[in-house]
């Protein structure tokens, strides 16, 4: 991949320029899986370290604070090369696609979990990695939905029986949502919400808005689509 350029704590990178690869996205989600497993190894040292302190008596130990990341990628047909004027100007990635990239990573903090892949890239990578459907959603910016699914890991773990069973109740979990089963809905993500730790956040999430649609029926044309209140 290309390291676009750094933003505060976030990086902007991209694959297949200024080299083409057949496999872009493949390789951009074995770069997301990669520093995901690189932030859980950091954070264990972080604590080993925070715990092995000796302070004096009556002094509080170090406070372990983890690291999380969250990752957004998408795929799309975009403006790349060297932008600017004489006085500065830099190789980069401009794009609607770029745009969405970057709302994508905002939703991993929504949905509670760690890579958040746009339709895209989705589709291209689905045989490979071990994908699942989160929602159909309207980012801020955008006037048309996008589906949205998160990056739970790699080819073994798509082929495990596990995450099979998985990618099944999360499938029937969002078909009883989008056809407004909600007790069946509630049943079944509540089976998620004790069973998957990594996508509690998740099963909260839609759990607190059937709650809502129990209380206030949504409207008569509703299809599904909820709409993104943050970058």
């Amino acid at each position: 991949g290309t390291i676009d350029k750094y933003m505060g704590d976030a990086i902007m990178a991209f694959w297949n320029a200024p080299v083409e690869m057949a496999d872009h996205a493949a390789q951009a989600c074995h770069a997301a899986l990669e520093m995901q497993q690189a932030v859980k190894d950091l954070n264990a040292k972080l604590k080993a370290e925070a715990e092995s302190v000796e302070l004096p008596e009556g002094q509080n130990r170090r406070r372990y604070v983890p690291i999380q990341v969250g990752v957004g990628l998408n795929t799309d047909d975009c403006c790349v090369g060297n932008m600017g004027s004489d006085q500065r100007f830099d190789y980069s990635a401009l794009g609607d696609g770029v745009n969405l990239g970057s709302r994508l990573e905002g939703q991993s903090k929504t949905y509670g979990v760690d890579i958040v892949l746009g339709e895209n890239t989705a589709e291209l990578v689905k045989e490979e990695f071990a994908i699942i459907e989160l929602d159909l959603l309207q980012v801020k910016g955008k006037t048309e939905p996008v589906r949205i699914f998160a990056l739970l890991g790699d080819k073994k773990m798509r082929e495990s029986a596990e995450f099979q069973q998985l990618e099944q109740l999360i499938d029937r979990i969002l078909s009883k949502y989008r056809n407004q089963e909600w007790n069946k809905s509630l049943e079944l993500l509540n089976k998620l919400k004790n069973n998957e730790k990594d996508l509690q956040s998740f099963a909260k999430l839609l759990i607190s808005r059937i709650v809502a649609f129990q209380q206030q029926s949504p409207p008569v044309d509703w299809d599904g689509v909820a709409i993104a209140t943050s970058k």
